[in-house]
């Protein structure tokens, strides 16, 4: 399939060309003729799939109708997306941008961490579209900012995430204040559970769309995991892994914000080129840590799940976790991050004797046992509880699939996803 089988305008046709994609990935060839048709949607669709233009380009062409752009007197955007991090929110304000670029949209975000006044002037102008993150946005509702008497377009990104962490009352209030006959979409790793009664609550009759298989497989990832002792243990492995010579980029998963800065300057004291992300950083310290990590000044970034969320760079080669994740989920969203787009990726993970029970929830949730690997001279006091799987052919076991990696397939060599 093609983008033009998809009946997109040749304005967004021509951009889409410009970015070097020649066709759609399963999610967006799925999605935009449903978003197009005005109907509600539900998608289950993880970062990597191509999810964010999944529904840009199709509200791009929706918003290019009869009416045209900033028409009325109507300050309040046309279309509002609300995402849970502010990564992820400039992530989508940055495709709304490409992809509109051959039109006259006006596109802006507020998000927290960043300061009132430039936001008060972007919600005073005539706006198209709209990315914020929940809290933030509620906060300037409730000064009366904002009008959403003109929305036409409503999107949740990674509902499953801002679920998580505490906004789905903001996300209620922000619903309740848009006008009945709006088109909502909702895009979310799982359709189940609250995700599911959101739905219920949110959208008229939706289509829904589950493009990841429940036990999401990974065949570009060579997963990993070392038994430790102590913490003291996980240092030395860490230490062994970092001096791999083809370790190019690595994000390395800390459990708390505390430990990141830890372990940040720790290695940095080693001499590795290495910064924290976390939730208690400024605005301006997070966009100058996350473009060292694609400008190569930082070679490690050492960051917590919600810090990390939305971050979309390419090269990663490592994942380390050197703290394990809060849930499994959170499992396949960390090792996701590299092993895109074709290129093979390899994911660490460090087990304590406490993480036992952590270890068989993440085995369970994608269905295989992660290889145990021992490294001589930095094996464990005691042998662990499970037994490593076999090896096949003498490699190392790797898990994957669908090739979740991959945004657009292009022409020519591969090329970082854009959603």
């Amino acid at each position: 399939m093609t983008f033009e089988e998809l009946a997109l305008h040749p304005a967004l046709l021509k951009a889409i060309a410009e970015s070097g994609y020649s066709a759609p990935t399963p999610i967006q060839a799925q999605a935009i003729p449903e978003v197009l048709t005005g109907r509600d949607l539900m998608a289950s669709a993880q970062t990597g799939t191509g999810k964010t233009a999944a529904f840009v380009l199709p509200a791009l062409q929706r918003l290019q109708g009869p009416s045209a752009p900033s028409a009325g007197k109507s300050r309040g955007p046309r279309m509002l997306v609300l995402t849970p991090t502010r990564e992820l929110a400039q992530q989508v304000t940055d495709a709304a941008s490409r992809y509109g670029r051959h039109a006259r949209f006006r596109t802006g975000a507020v998000v927290g961490g960043m300061p009132y006044p430039p936001q008060n002037r972007l919600l005073s102008q005539p706006l198209d579209i709209l990315v914020a993150t929940p809290g933030r946005l509620l906060d300037h509702m409730k000064c009366g900012r904002v009008d959403f008497s003109r929305l036409e377009i409503l999107v949740l990104d990674e509902a499953d995430r801002m679920l998580d962490m505490g906004f789905i009352h903001a996300v209620e209030q922000i619903a309740a204040a848009t006008p009945a006959s709006r088109q909502t979409l909702l895009f979310s790793a799982t359709l189940e559970g609250n995700i599911a009664a959101l739905a219920k609550r949110l959208l008229k009759n939706p289509k829904r769309i589950e493009i990841t298989p429940p036990q999401t497989r990974h065949e570009h990832i060579d997963q990993r995991l070392h038994h430790a002792d102590d913490a003291a243990h996980k240092h030395r492995l860490l230490a062994h892994h970092l001096a791999d010579a083809g370790l190019g980029k690595a994000i390395v998963f800390t459990a708390t914000k505390r430990g990141a800065d830890r372990l940040a300057k720790t290695l940095h004291a080693q001499g590795h080129a290495a910064a924290a992300l976390h939730g208690n950083m400024n605005q301006n310290a997070r966009n100058r840590t996350i473009a060292g990590l694609r400008g190569g000044a930082v070679r490690l970034l050492v960051a917590t799940d919600v810090a990390a969320r939305g971050i979309d760079v390419s090269g990663i080669t490592h994942i380390i976790n050197f703290d394990l994740p809060r849930t499994a989920a959170d499992y396949v969203h960390r090792i996701g991050r590299t092993g895109r787009a074709g290129h093979a990726g390899i994911a660490i993970s460090f087990a304590t004797p406490d993480d036992f029970q952590q270890v068989r929830e993440i085995e369970r949730f994608t269905g295989h046992a992660i290889p145990s690997h021992v490294i001589p001279g930095l094996e464990p006091s005691r042998a662990p509880r499970r037994q490593a799987p076999r090896e096949q052919s003498g490699r190392p076991r790797r898990f994957g699939g669908n090739d979740r990696g991959r945004g657009f397939s292009r022409k020519g060599p591969a090329r970082p996803s854009n959603g």
